[in-house]
């Protein structure tokens, strides 16, 4: 759920992405929505290899289904890594609150 929230931040401010398919291409543009299967819509594509992938070129928006992602590159300022990691923390000390609670 955290991750799912810092790419909706991302959505909100159209942060410039890098997405890396699993068959090897490489996608960038803007992140303009993202749903909880991590599912992503980008606009102002570009092909990074457009020599290999010509038949690409003319993309300007495409939705790239969740599945078949294998990396989603951000710019190194657009997230905040020690509120993310703070956050992280917090969530893992709260499911194992949870699951002690659940087996007492």
């Amino acid at each position: 759920m955290l991750f799912f929230q810092l790419f909706q931040q991302l959505a909100e401010q159209k942060a410039p992405v890098k997405v890396e398919l699993k068959n090897d291409i490489a996608i960038s543009g803007q992140l303009q929505s993202v749903d909880q299967y991590l599912n992503v819509k980008l606009a102002n594509v570009s092909i990074d290899n457009p020599d290999k992938f010509p038949h690409l070129v003319s993309l300007r928006n495409c939705f790239i289904r969740g599945s078949v992602v294998r990396y989603i590159h951000l710019l190194p300022t657009a997230v905040n890594v020690e509120k993310l990691e703070d956050d992280c923390r917090r969530e893992a000390k709260i499911e194992r609150t949870n699951r002690k609670a659940a087996t007492a």
